[in-house]
């Protein structure tokens, strides 16, 4: 459940009438950074079909009416990669996410082509990670056990809640019994393993929000996302909003979250993530620290870097029109440079999401400038207590991480 940081007013857009050929050819002109070093490398993968819309998803997925052209699909998938490759080029793969949507819609066939068209096209890392997520309502246990076999070895899955009624409110279209099911099936064939829950759920109680903790917990998986509700514009919650806890209850949710998951153990690294068994999520750890993407497949955002500056594209969102704009080689829809005024805030704006911060360096590794440049803005957040920083490290303190919104725009 991590969609890459949407880019911030760009200064330079390709128009989407413009083959992506003419976006590339851009990432060659002068720039006006100097990165010695260019950062890891991720793909992502995007499948935007899902069994039935969620009230309070805004991601780009579209309801299965039928079924889903995925032969069609995959081959779009591979000529994509093939058009995005001389801006990569040489460059190796170091984790592997397949998102949607619902990727485990896909056949067990079908996700093997999948990862058989990536190896043939890409350097991949000797110890890639391959995150797929899938809902426990698709879940067939013969289909996960060959998922591992093509070479899926991360799962992450949307369990939301364990709670009948607020699954039901959710619109989600599986039940408590079918979540606890799904995670004996992963366990069986996953050794790495992330559950995704929410609270701050409608009519939720502070108890109810607890039980949902406590059995994920007694999971045992080595990796719990834990999401507070929100109402995303366009959505159907946000035209019709449901009664959600106050700001106080929320906020004692989110306190008992914190305390279950220390007193179990679980190192909290990321605003909403926590593991133990130092099973962090190789792939999100890359977008929070400013790392490189390539997204493929309807939708999918990109962040890319040059020697001389830093890239945001984006394809095309509806599965049809992704799917012919890539027949006539322009499935970028639009590509655009991030302006040296914006790189402070979108650095800042991944990076402090993580606990334990940033190394000092990564600043000017990720972004090419230097620190002096956010030197005001890095006093002000230590002087209003968001902020610690000594020689080697900067991170938000309790008080930052809890009003991280806040902090964020001090650097906008």
């Amino acid at each position: 459940m991590i969609i890459p940081i949407k880019p911030v007013s760009p200064t330079k857009t390709t128009s989407a009438s413009e083959p992506a050929t003419s976006a590339i050819h851009n990432y060659v002109q002068p720039g006006y950074l100097s990165l010695a070093v260019l950062p890891p490398l991720s793909l992502y993968i995007h499948v935007p079909w899902c069994v039935k819309k969620c009230p309070y998803c805004d991601f780009n997925s579209h309801e299965a009416k039928q079924e889903i052209p995925e032969e069609a699909y995959l081959s779009a998938l591979r000529s994509d990669l093939e058009h995005a490759l001389p801006a990569i080029w040489g460059r190796k793969i170091y984790t592997i996410f397949i998102g949607g949507g619902t990727p485990s819609l896909l056949s067990a066939a079908g996700l093997d082509r999948l990862l058989s068209d990536v190896r043939t096209l890409l350097p991949l890392d000797g110890n890639v990670e391959i995150t797929m997520e899938a809902n426990p309502g698709t879940f067939e246990a013969e289909k996960f056990r060959s998922y591992r076999a093509s070479g899926v070895n991360r799962l992450s899955i949307g369990i939301q809640s364990f709670n009948h009624q607020h699954l039901k409110a959710l619109g989600r279209i599986h039940d408590g019994d079918e979540a606890h099911r799904a995670i004996e099936i992963a366990q069986k064939h996953f050794d790495n393993l992330n559950l995704d829950l929410m609270y701050a759920l409608p009519h939720q109680t502070i108890y109810e929000a607890r039980s949902d903790v406590k059995i994920a917990i007694a999971s045992g998986a080595p990796h719990l996302s834990l999401y507070h509700l929100t109402l995303e514009p366009n959505t159907l919650f946000a035209k019709y909003p449901p009664a959600l806890p106050d700001e106080d209850a929320s906020a004692e949710m989110q306190d008992e979250t914190t305390g279950l998951m220390a007193e179990a153990g679980y190192d909290h690294y990321e605003v909403s993530a926590y593991t133990k068994e130092k099973k962090q999520a190789r792939h999100n750890l890359n977008y929070w620290q400013f790392g490189d993407y390539l997204g493929i497949g309807a939708g999918a955002h990109s962040k890319l870097s040059f020697p001389n500056r830093i890239v945001r594209e984006m394809r095309y969102k509806n599965p049809r029109e992704y799917m012919q704009a890539v027949l006539e080689c322009r499935e970028v829809q639009t590509s655009a440079e991030i302006g040296r005024n914006d790189l402070p805030f979108e650095f800042m704006l991944n990076t402090l999401r993580l606990t334990k911060g940033f190394q000092v360096n990564l600043f000017a590794e990720r972004t090419g400038l230097s620190l002096t440049t956010i030197e005001h803005n890095l006093r002000k957040a230590e002087q209003k207590g968001l902020l610690y920083r000594d020689h080697k490290r900067i991170r938000p303190t309790e008080l930052g991480l809890r009003f991280l919104n806040d902090l964020q725009q001090m650097f906008f």
